[in-house]
């Protein structure tokens, strides 16, 4: 095996070419990320709110919600509710997926959201004990313990659109567009089962997480064993079929493609108007505290994941992402991605009592997602290259010898 090739780094931001979101990069090494936001500043937004305001004056209905907004009480959640109810004038049904481990400041922000926009609002909380099971099972089989909480926030509220006969799912921002330049500003991309199954879910649906794969021939070890899970358990993650979607006329729609979206702006907004609340401590692996408050695990442990397979994580995210808006420089966010983007965070500790897992069993499986593009071993330790230069080493490796065959091995004499 050889050594893999240095990691590309965007000029502009920190966005690596290992990135889990697809990217490209000129022959400037500017990604397609930063390119693509580079749109925002020629777009002529009074424009696009006119035509937002056009596509949502045909969904007006006196005798039912106007519109979903699938909501988890975070930032974005609450602008959304603010924007779709002061300047469009709608009447909204709030739709939450909970995924059973929000922080504390999470849940008070989420269970308050209909008293402060007068709205009704269903929050679907799934079997503590299957979801679990889920946690294990998904770890094992992608390393990502969270897949239910993607799942979940892409599959429930279309459910209760067709369940309750009500077309227009209003949506924040398209990440893929924010994050990687997918597709261009100027697409108006909208959300489709296409999103959902291939980047939300990752390419596996809820028949991928019950029992009865053993029975095509999956191997029940890799998946975290048998679980019990069955059909039933899992209704919530079940997509409605073309037919039911058509019938209804499900459209999702994202305000990102016609409001200017700045989640600084925002969060001043909507703590001065909402008195929502930002998180008031210090998250392990990332600066910002504003940021995925709807699960313990998001900045930590799954977070963490994301470092372990791709090289890079929230930090990185959220750096690049402030670089663009001109909040940072590209200085200052090497310096965040240098100080948080390597660190195991200690919530996977309580993740591990969550689902009965050692920390032994935990630390296997997760090399097993190691991205051989990325890693490389030296003297039985982790090593990658970093956007300030050097290569450093980053903890003893834990992979099965038959495991590491995949892997350059650097055998150097210290």
């Amino acid at each position: 095996m050889d050594k893999p090739p240095k990691v590309t780094y965007c000029s502009k931001c920190v966005y690596p070419s290992s990135s889990a979101v697809p990217l490209v990069f000129d022959e400037n090494n500017i990604c397609s990320g930063c390119k693509v936001y580079g749109q925002a500043k020629d777009i002529n937004w009074d424009e696009r709110k006119e035509m937002l305001k056009k596509i949502v004056s045909r969904y007006k209905n006196k005798g039912n919600y106007d519109c979903i907004i699938p909501v988890g009480g975070g930032k974005d959640s609450y602008y959304q509710a603010h924007y779709v109810i002061e300047e469009l004038g709608l009447k909204p049904l709030l739709v939450t997926y909970h995924g059973n481990n929000y922080m504390d400041v999470g849940e008070r922000n989420l269970e308050k959201m209909r008293h402060v926009f007068d709205t009704d609002h269903i929050i679907f909380r799934p079997s503590e004990v299957m979801l679990k099971k889920i946690n294990k099972k998904a770890f094992f089989m992608m390393g990502d313990m969270n897949w239910h909480n993607h799942c979940g926030i892409y599959t429930y509220p279309v459910q209760i659109a067709v369940k309750m006969n009500i077309p227009l799912i209003i949506w924040g921002e398209h990440g893929y567009i924010d994050l990687g330049g997918m597709y261009s500003m100027n697409d108006f991309v909208e959300m489709t089962r296409k999103f959902r199954d291939e980047h939300a879910c990752r390419g596996y649906d809820w028949d991928d997480m019950t029992d009865g794969q053993a029975k095509l021939g999956s191997n029940p070890a890799r998946q975290g064993g048998n679980l019990g899970i069955k059909e039933q358990d899992v209704l919530w993650a079940k997509y409605p079929s073309d037919k039911e979607l058509e019938d209804v006329g499900v459209r999702g729609i994202y305000l990102g493609n016609f409001i200017p979206w700045d989640p600084y702006v925002s969060t001043k907004l909507i703590i001065e108007k909402y008195g929502w609340e930002q998180f008031d401590g210090e998250f392990e692996r990332t600066y910002r505290k504003m940021s995925n408050l709807d699960d313990i695990y998001e900045n930590g442990a799954h977070d963490y994941l994301k470092y372990i397979k791709f090289g890079y994580g929230r930090a990185s995210d959220h750096a690049s992402k402030d670089i663009r808006r001109g909040h940072m420089t590209r200085e200052e966010g090497i310096e965040m991605v240098k100080k948080y983007d390597h660190i195991k965070s200690s919530d996977i500790k309580i993740w591990l009592k969550y689902v009965d897992m050692t920390q032994e069993e935990f630390d296997r499986v997760a090399d097993t997602f190691r991205d051989p593009r990325v890693w490389w071993i030296q003297n039985g330790e982790w090593w990658k290259d970093n956007i300030w230069g050097s290569a450093s080493s980053y903890g003893k490796v834990h992979l099965l010898k038959e495991q590491q065959e995949k892997y350059y091995i650097n055998k150097v004499v210290n």
